[in-house]
């Protein structure tokens, strides 16, 4: 089976208190696809259940993230979410609080 891809969209999401990887994830997610539109089924006799979407994260916790969860972000086709290190942790100066920056690629692709 060989896919080709048709859309590469590009977010970040933050979790500014708590050190939620997952939260921030998902905030990613929506971000990367706030703002598309895809209007080329009809011209590729495809259907938006037809897309094959990877979702690559950039986090400093990938285990913490959970893949479920962020796949369902994405309301057509079949997900793969892969977490890899990435993205920031930022430390609060002041107690255990941690800031987690979550960097998402949202990779859609046809058979």
């Amino acid at each position: 089976m060989t896919l080709n891809r048709y859309v590469t969209e590009m977010g970040m999401g933050v979790d500014v208190h708590g050190g939620d990887y997952t939260k921030a994830a998902k905030r990613a997610v929506a971000d990367a696809i706030r703002h598309s539109s895809l209007n080329f089924f009809r011209v590729t006799n495809k259907t938006p259940d037809d897309m094959k979407i990877t979702v690559k994260l950039g986090c400093g916790d990938p285990a913490a993230i959970d893949k479920a969860a962020v796949a369902a972000e994405l309301p057509y086709g079949t997900a793969t979410v892969e977490p890899e290190k990435g993205g920031l942790d930022v430390p609060s100066d002041t107690g255990p609080d941690l800031m987690v920056i979550v960097n998402a690629v949202i990779l859609v692709c046809f058979e």
